[in-house]
C-alpha cells in the first residue's frame, strides 16, 4: 500500500509545476473544490477510483501533468512498467 499523503504531495507538486488550481481541477472532475483541498493538503487520501480520476482531468488539462503526477505517485513502480522486457 502506497504512503499516506503521497498523493497528496504529488498532486500539489504537480499542480503548482503546471500551474494548475484546485479549483480547476476540481471543476474538470465535476467534484468539490473542498475535496480537492483536503487531498492537496494531505487531510485525506484520495480513494484508487478517486486517483484514476485525478489521472484523468489532468490527462484533460495537460497531458504533461498527468504524466508527471504518475511518476511522483507511483514512482518506481511506473518506472519498472516502462522498462523494456527483457525476452
Amino acid at each position: 500500500m502506497l504512503g499516506m499523503g503521497r498523493a497528496g504531495k504529488a498532486l500539489r507538486q504537480t499542480l503548482k509545476a503546471h500551474n494548475i488550481s484546485q479549483n480547476r481541477l476540481a471543476v474538470t472532475m465535476g467534484i468539490n473544490r473542498s475535496t480537492v483541498y483536503q487531498w492537496f493538503n494531505e487531510i485525506t487520501d484520495p480513494s484508487a477510483e478517486s486517483v484514476i480520476q485525478v489521472i484523468a482531468a489532468l490527462e484533460t488539462l495537460n497531458e504533461a501533468a498527468a504524466k508527471e503526477f504518475i511518476a511522483l505517485y507511483l514512482g518506481r513502480i511506473a518506472q519498472d512498467d516502462e522498462s523494456p522486457s527483457l525476452d
